[in-house]
Parts: structure tokens; sequence; C-alpha cells
């Protein structure tokens, strides 16, 4: 049985109901295909007020080869009351980084074995989601995880000394999607004042006619927009006359050539953002990349996840060594999370920081307790995925992170570079215009001259719901030489 307004709104006054009837009713609006509330209480809208007052006021950050003082309680939480983490730690001493890890491939067998016992099912929220692999997964939320999300963004922004102001009236977000099919919707946001939030796909067989999407989203206005660099390229082509306060990436690669594109084009700042389903925000990088020659460095945010690297044995790696991003987060009660591989790859570093003001210790929104530290923790060099090993004809190993830097400087919203057993290599790209023969110098500086390469356009058909692994490679073995 479909929820009500009421049900999925349980704070929704008169003034968000006009913006809502607003959104659906509007002309040139796209065929919205999912009905989407909020959900919040009010003390749901109090419990993320509380998170997001932490995110100002809490210490962050850890000292290399620690961690910080909430999560030797939270692990020991999980292992009293949430069934997966009971069976997984049963051989475990307490020593935390000995702990064995999880991934998706856990959560996909039995996300219900992470749900903290005692929780409230009827309050539970299921997300289907195909990541950044096409692998699709429930995952089990909380309504007010949203909210925090709402939170952490306009920290973020403010952060970067910009104002996410909500309020009646207006639409603050517009997450723009470029997909074959994705769920779209118009909803109001209530912990941002009843303002509205339309998520739209920017395929025109979402709309009734091609000019209405600029016309919608003109006059939405909306203060940010969110999205990929896929769904970025898209909105650049619309005839826009609004310009938003910020642009925040996420999901995907995000070039230096393509953000430096992206913030002529909107005249604002792009955001590059870390995140995933399972947690929600991590990180931001730097708004200093202008070009390849600088690596990317996100840094971590919220004050109420921890982040290790680590090897193929899920054992901490030193800084500045390149391995697994591994996250451990309470956030959520249906999904707490310890050690859980991401399948993203960077090194990490640690840098000291003042602290002054801070109170020397904090009670977070997760019920476990912090100190002040003194060190601020960044992501260098991140790679969603796994890094992929491609192979020269003289026998050198190339790593994927190499030839995701030998790009930087172009301005692609997607691309895909492909192995074949005989070794020769394919390269495709969309969203930006390009100078093919200085792509295949780019790429031939890392692999040699003689490598075969042929480049192209990356279609629709070649995507799975507009996502694509960037790279791949079907040499299984490393050859001393490859004959081509």
């Amino acid at each position: 049985m479909a929820l009500s307004d009421a049900e999925r709104f349980p704070l929704l006054n008169e003034e968000g109901l006009k913006m809502l009837d607003r959104l659906r009713g509007h002309p040139c609006a796209p065929r919205f295909n999912h009905p989407c509330g909020d959900m919040l209480t009010q003390a749901g809208f109090e419990a993320v007020h509380t998170y997001e007052t932490n995110l100002a006021d809490a210490p962050r950050g850890w000292a290399e080869g620690s961690v910080p003082p909430w999560v030797s309680e939270f692990v020991e939480h999980c292992r009293r009351e949430v069934p997966f983490y009971r069976r997984h730690f049963a051989d475990s001493g307490t020593d935390f980084f000995r702990l064995p890890c999880c991934d998706r491939r856990d959560l996909k067998r039995k996300p219900e074995a992470f749900v903290t016992d005692g929780s409230r099912l009827d309050e539970m929220i299921v997300y289907w989601t195909t990541g950044t692999t096409g692998q699709a997964l429930d995952i089990y939320s909380h309504p007010i995880i949203s909210s925090m999300y709402l939170a952490a963004l306009r920290h973020m922004l403010g952060q970067a000394g910009i104002t996410l102001d909500g309020g009646a009236g207006r639409v603050s977000i517009a997450n723009v999607s470029d997909q074959n099919t994705t769920f779209t919707y118009a909803t109001i946001m209530t912990y941002l004042r009843q303002a509205g939030h339309v998520k739209v796909n920017l395929n025109t067989g979402d709309w009734n006619r091609q000019e209405d999407r600029a016309a919608f989203l003109d006059d939405c206005d909306p203060e940010i927009y969110t999205g990929d660099p896929i769904a970025f390229a898209a909105l650049a082509r619309l005839p826009l006359r609004t310009r938003p306060k910020a642009l925040v990436s996420s999901a995907m690669t995000l070039l230096p050539a393509w953000k430096n594109a992206l913030e002529e084009r909107f005249e604002c700042p792009v955001l590059d953002v870390y995140s995933m389903n399972e947690s929600r925000f991590i990180a931001v990088a730097s708004a200093d990349v202008k070009d390849a020659s600088t690596v990317p460095v996100h840094e971590i945010v919220p004050h109420d996840v921890f982040v290790e690297i680590i090897d193929a044995a899920g054992d901490p790696v030193p800084s500045g060594a390149r391995g697994e991003i591994a996250v451990t987060c309470g956030r959520n009660p249906y999904l707490p999370l310890i050690r859980y591989r991401t399948g993203d790859f960077a090194s990490m570093r640690f840098s000291p920081v003042e602290a002054e003001g801070v109170a020397s210790e904090t009670v977070q929104s997760t019920g476990f307790k912090t100190v002040a530290v003194k060190t601020k923790v960044e992501i260098v060099g991140l790679e969603g995925r796994a890094a992929t090993l491609f192979f020269a004809t003289d026998g050198r190993v190339i790593n994927s992170i190499n030839v995701t830097h030998s790009l930087g400087n172009f301005a692609f919203a997607q691309f895909a570079l492909r192995q074949t057993a005989d070794g020769s290599l394919s390269f495709k790209a969309r969203g930006g215009e390009y100078d093919a023969e200085a792509v295949r110098k780019a790429i031939l500086d890392q692999f040699g001259t003689s490598q075969m390469l042929t480049i192209g356009d990356l279609t629709d058909a070649e995507t799975t719901g507009g996502k694509i692994i960037s790279y791949e490679c079907e040499i299984s073995d490393r050859p001393f030489q490859l004959k081509l």
C-alpha cells in the first residue's frame, strides 16, 4: 500500500505542501516515476540538528596508527548487538587492526544480518543501488541518514564559504542524472526549512519536450546542483539562464580539466566529494587541484567516520603507501560498518593542526565518546575501484592511477580504457571536446609508441545505468613481454 504525503512527510507544513504541489504539477516537469519523502519526525529533526552541531564543534582526526576513542566502544557495541559482527568477530581479539574486514559481498549475501538488534523495522528505508560497479545491492537505512547528509553537505559548503540557506518557497537542491533510466522525483526537505528538492534525469525520454529540461530547471533555480561528471556534461549543454552557488560532484572521477570547464560554464565552484551509499559523505577534495600535475587530496570531514588504508590481507599500510580504503562508521543503525572494504584505492597522510577552543571530551550523535585531537587526515590520490594493472609491449606494468594522472588535463566527463588479451588498447570517452591525437600521445607516453591503441566515442550502450568501469584488462598473468 502506498504511503500518504502525511506519512512520507511527518513535518510537512502548508508552505512545504504548496511547494510540493508546484513541483509535481509544473507544466515543464519531467515524468516523475518515484514518490519520495524524508520520513523525518520531530525526534529525527532534533537528532539531525545535534549531528550538524557536532560537525562544527566535535573534534575529528586521529594520530597515525591509532583509532579515535569512540571506535573501541562502537566495536564492542556491534559485537553484542549486530548479528553479522557477533559471528564475524567470534574468534577475534580486541586489537582493532586484527579484526577481519567485510565488503560488498557480505552486504549482498545477507543485509539483514547488519541490522542492530532491537531496531524498529517499521522505520527502515531500503535503497536499491548499483554503485559504480553495476552490481545491484540493497542498502538498509534510517530516515535521519538522508537528512544527516544534508547537514554534512551544508557544513562542507560552509567551509568553502557557500551557504545552503533552504527555506520555504525555494528549491535548494537539484540532483541531475544522465542515464537510460533512474528514479526521479520531487520532494521536500523539511530539515532545510521546507525547501524543495528535485531529482531529474536529463535523458530526453523522461520529458514531454526537449526544451522542458532547461525551462523546468531555470524555474526551479536551485541553490546547488548535485550529480556526477557525466550528468554535468548533459547539464552544461542546456541553455540555462540561472546560475547555482555550486556544483557538487560525486560517484565518478572528476578530472581537473573537466572541473575547470564546469566552473567556467556555470560560473561557480565545483566541489568533488568522496561519498558512498553505504556510509554517505566521507571527504571533500581540495579546491587547489587545477591540473593533472597535482595529485587530488580529499580531507575527511565528518567526526563519526574512521578511515584506514589496508593491504590485501587487511593490514594497515604505512602513511603514504597506496592500498584499499576501509571505512568504519556507526551512523546508520541498520548498516553499522567496521573495516568495510570500499573497493577504492588511495594513500593517506596526517598533518598536525591547531585545535584551540575544542572541548576535551564531546558526546557525538552516535552515542560514543571522542576526545580532542590535533591531526588532519587526508586521502591522497583517490582512485575509484581497484587499481587496474596494464602491460606495455616491453613488459612494464602500468598502474591505472598513472593513466588517470596522464589524462587529467583533458575535459572528459567519462572515459574507459580497455586492454584485450592480445595486449592492444581501446580508449573511449564522452562529455567534452578533445584532441584525439593529444589523447593518443598522453596514453602512449605511458605505454610506449609501439603500443596498439584505438580511440573512439563512448556510447550509452556501453554503460550500465549510465555508469561504466573506467579500467579493464583481460591479461590475467604478467608476461615479460607482449608480442603485438
